[in-house]
C-alpha cells in the first residue's frame, strides 16, 4: 500500500493504492456474508434496513387513526381495531424504530471511526444484538398478525394482566428480547469508548456525537433492566397469576407505573441526546465554527443523563401522588430543561457568526433545534402541576411528546443519514431533492401536530376514536398535516435508493469536514483506516482558536493523521 501526504502531513486517502479492496461493501456480496457479518459497518446497515421497515409498519399504523380521527364519528375504524392501531404504531415506533435509530445505525457505523478503533470492542456481540432487536420485532409483528394487542404502549396494569383478551404476553415478550438488544450496545459502546480510542484521542477531544453515544449507552445499561424486569413481572401476572399489580388481590398497580416511567423517561433521552450529538456535528460543519463552548456541551450531555433518571414522576402527578413528591419531581423537571437549554444556546453561539451553508443535513439539523425548542417549552408546562393535571390525558401530552420524539430525534436521524450517506455508500444524492423534503418534513410536522396542542389543552382526551364536533377542526389539519408529513419521509427512500444505483461517487470528504471519519476512504475499508491513527488536537478545527471564520478561510489540518 502506498501513500501520499496532504500539505498538511496528513495521509491523504484520495491517493490511496485503488487497486486494494478499499470498500467494506466489497467483503462478499452473499447473505451469509451480511447474516454472519461482524463489520461494525455492515451491522450498521443491517440496522438500517430493519428500522425502516418498522418505521413503515408505525406510520401505517398512524395513517388509519389519522383517517378514522378526520370526522368526529367512528366512519373508518371500530374501537377495538383503533385501540390495537395505535397501540401497534406506539410499541413499534418507540422500541422498534426511534430507541435504536440514531445508536443501532449511525452509532455503530461511526462511534469505532470517530475514535480512530479497527471496530467495536464485542464485534460478535454486536451482531448479536441485531438478532435480538429483528428477534423482539418479529414477536411484536407476530402479536398484530395473530389479532393485535389494545393496551397502548404502555400496558397499564390492570387492564394489560387482568381484563385484556388481545396479544399482550407475546408484545411484551417481545419488547423484553429487544430490552437485551439495547443492554448489549450499551455495553459494547462502553467498552469501546474506554479501551479502543486512538493513541491522543483524550476524553475532551472526543467529538460530541461520540460523547452522546457514551451517556446513551450508560442509560440503556442502567434503565433498560428496569424496564425488562416490569415486563417480566407483567407476563408473570398475566400468564401464572401471581398478585403483583392486581389491587383486587393486594398487588399495587402504582408500582407498575413508577417501574414503568423509571425506564421510559430516560428512554426519552436516549432518543434526544444520539439526535443532540449529530445536530452537533451538522450545525459545526455547516457553520464552519468550532462548536460554541464545547466543554459545557459535554457536562450537559452529562447533566440530561444523570438528571433524567430523577424526573420519571412527572407522568402521575394525577395518580395519587403526596404534594411533597409532586412538587420534588415538578422542581426536577424544571430543572433538567437547563442542559437542554445550554445545548440550544450554544448551537446559536456556534452559528453566530459562521459562514453557513444551507445543504440538506443543515436544514435537517435547523429543523430539529426549532422542534426541539417548541417540545422543551411545552415540557415545561406539564413539569407545572396545576398545568398538568388539567391536559392530563389530553391530545397536548401527544403533541408535547411527538415534538420531541418523533420531530426532533426524526429530523436528527434524517439529518446525519443525509450527512454521512457519502461515506456510508460511497454515492451523492441529489441535493435540490433532499432540500424540499426537509423544509416538507418541518411543515408537514407542524401542520400535524401543533393543532393537537389547542385540541390538547381544549379538553380533547387521547385514545378517543369518537369527539364532540367542535374539535374537528383541528383534527383535520392534523390528519392534512399527515399526509404531508407521510410524503416527506418516502422522499428520502426514494432518492437514497435511486443514488445506490445512480449516484455520483463521492469523494472522501465531501463536506470538507473534520474528524477522523473522514480521513478514509468513501466507502470505508474493513479495516476503517489504512495506517494507524494517530489524534494531534481537539476537533472541529474550523477556523483558529479564538477567532472567527472569514469568507473562504482555508480549515486547519484535521484532528487527525494516519502513520
Amino acid at each position: 500500500m502506498s501513500t501520499t501526504a496532504s500539505p498538511t502531513g496528513l495521509a491523504d486517502p484520495d491517493e490511496l493504492d485503488l487497486r486494494l479492496p478499499v470498500s467494506y461493501l466489497a467483503e462478499g456480496h452473499s447473505v451469509r456474508s451480511w447474516l454472519l457479518t461482524t463489520d461494525h459497518k455492515r451491522i450498521a446497515i443491517l440496522y438500517a434496513v430493519t428500522i425502516t421497515v418498522f418505521f413503515f409498519i408505525g406510520g401505517a399504523a398512524a395513517t388509519l387513526v389519522r383517517l378514522e380521527l378526520a370526522t368526529p364519528e367512528a366512519d373508518l375504524l371500530r374501537a377495538d381495531t383503533y385501540n390495537k392501531l395505535f397501540t401497534l404504531h406506539g410499541v413499534v415506533m418507540v422500541w422498534f424504530f426511534l430507541i435504536p435509530s440514531i445508536p443501532n445505525t449511525l452509532g455503530n457505523f461511526l462511534v469505532p471511526l470517530m475514535i480512530g478503533a479497527r471496530d467495536v470492542a464485542y464485534p460478535k456481540l454486536n451482531l448479536v444484538s441485531w438478532y435480538l432487536n429483528v428477534g423482539g420485532g418479529m414477536l411484536a409483528v407476530a402479536a398484530l398478525l395473530l389479532g393485535g394487542v389494545d393496551t397502548g404502549w404502555t400496558f397499564y396494569v390492570p387492564y394489560s394482566t387482568v381484563f385484556s383478551n388481545t396479544w399482550v404476553s407475546l408484545t411484551v415478550l417481545g419488547v423484553f428480547t429487544t430490552g437485551f438488544s439495547s443492554i448489549a450496545t450499551g455495553v459494547n459502546f462502553i467498552a469501546t469508548i474506554h479501551l479502543l480510542r486512538a493513541p491522543g484521542m483524550t476524553w475532551f477531544r472526543l467529538p460530541l456525537f461520540v460523547w452522546a453515544m457514551y451517556t446513551t449507552s450508560l442509560m440503556f445499561v442502567l434503565a433498560t433492566p428496569v424496564l425488562a424486569v416490569t415486563l417480566l413481572l407483567v407476563f408473570a401476572e398475566r400468564t401464572f397469576g401471581l398478585p403483583i399489580f392486581d389491587p383486587a388481590r393486594g398487588g399495587d398497580p402504582i408500582l407498575f407505573q413508577h417501574l414503568f416511567w423509571f425506564y421510559s423517561h430516560p428512554a426519552v433521552y436516549i432518543m434526544v441526546l444520539p439526535a443532540m450529538g449529530v445536530v452537533s456535528e451538522l450545525i459545526t460543519c455547516f457553520a464552519r465554527r468550532k462548536v460554541f463552548g464545547y466543554t459545557f456541551m459535554v457536562y450537559a450531555l452529562v447533566a440530561i443523563a444523570v438528571i433524567g433518571f430523577f424526573t420519571w414522576g412527572h407522568h402521575m402527578f394525577t395518580s395519587g401522588m403526596s404534594p411533597f413528591a409532586a412538587l420534588v419531581f415538578s422542581f426536577l423537571s424544571f430543572i433538567v430543561a437547563v442542559p437542554s437549554a445550554i445545548k440550544v444556546f450554544n448551537w446559536t453561539g456556534t452559528l453566530y457568526r459562521g459562514q453557513v451553508g444551507f445543504e440538506s443535513p443543515m436544514l435537517y439539523a435547523l429543523g430539529f433545534v426549532g422542534l426541539f425548542t417548541l417540545g422543551g417549552l411545552t415540557g415545561l408546562f406539564l413539569a407545572s402541576i396545576p398545568i398538568d393535571v388539567h391536559v392530563q390525558d389530553t391530545y397536548f401530552v401527544v403533541a408535547h411528546f411527538h415534538y420531541i420524539m418523533v420531530g426532533a430525534s426524526v429530523s436528527a436521524y434524517f439529518g446525519g443519514l443525509h450527512f454521512w450517506w457519502p461515506k456510508i455508500t460511497g454515492r451523492t444524492y441529489p441535493e435540490t431533492w433532499a432540500r424540499f423534503a426537509a423544509i416538507l418534513m418541518f411543515f408537514g410536522f407542524n401542520l400535524t401536530f401543533f393543532p393537537q396542542f389547542v385540541a390538547g389543552y381544549l379538553g380533547m382526551p387521547r385514545r378517543y376514536h369518537v369527539y364532540p364536533p367542535e374539535f374537528q377542526i383541528w383534527n383535520v389539519l392534523s390528519s392534512a398535516g399527515a399526509a404531508v408529513l407521510a410524503v416527506a419521509y418516502l422522499m428520502p427512500l426514494g432518492y437514497l435508493t435511486w443514488s445506490l444505483l445512480f449516484g455520483k461517487r463521492a469523494t472522501n470528504n465531501p463536506w470538507d469536514a473534520s474528524g477522523l471519519e473522514w480521513r478514509t476512504t468513501s466507502p470505508p475499508p474493513r479495516q476503517n483506516f489504512f495506517g494507524s491513527p494517530q489524534v494531534q488536537g481537539g476537533p472541529y478545527n474550523y477556523h483558529p482558536e479564538g477567532v472567527a471564520p472569514v469568507h473562504d478561510q482555508p480549515r486547519l489540518p484535521s484532528q487527525g493523521s494516519l502513520t
